[in-house]
């Protein structure tokens, strides 16, 4: 199997599952992300204990890039604290700029990785990149 045959089957894996597409009810905290370019409108959903994110989902409508890539977001950090969460914010915003390249940092982003080329596409990174930037947003004032 060829890197695009397993690109496309995780993004559409991902996109179609929908298991981290749905409600929480009674969220601490949600932002919403949204790409005017596109109509990618995602609302990212963060349940806390403490310091862990206990549970994440969103809801919305987007391309399946944007999709995708907030399901492999939101894997990645549940259980995470917010400060460890943040880490992998900064590290995927980096992979997809560039300028985080050392392969041992990127692995941490599991799944996530393998949108690291989605950069030679530009129209495409706000999509990648969107809920990524909500999570940010959720959590920088605690870390």
């Amino acid at each position: 199997m060829d890197l695009n045959s397993i690109y496309t089957e995780l993004i559409m894996e991902h996109n179609s599952s929908g298991h981290n597409e749905k409600e929480i009810e009674n969220p601490d905290h949600s932002e919403r992300g949204h790409n005017p370019s596109c109509g990618d409108d995602l609302t990212l959903q963060l349940k806390f204990d403490g310091d862990i994110i206990k549970d994440a989902a969103f809801i919305g409508h987007g391309c399946a890039i944007s999709k995708a890539s907030t399901s492999m977001m939101i894997d990645l950090i549940k259980g995470k604290t917010k400060k460890e969460a943040y880490e992998l914010v900064e590290t995927f915003i980096g992979m997809i700029k560039k300028e985080v390249t050392d392969e041992s940092e990127l692995e941490k982003l599991e799944d996530a990785f393998i949108l690291k080329n989605i950069s030679n596409m530009p129209a495409r990174v706000k999509c990648a990149v969107l809920a990524w930037h909500a999570l940010g947003e959720s959590i920088k004032e605690d870390v």
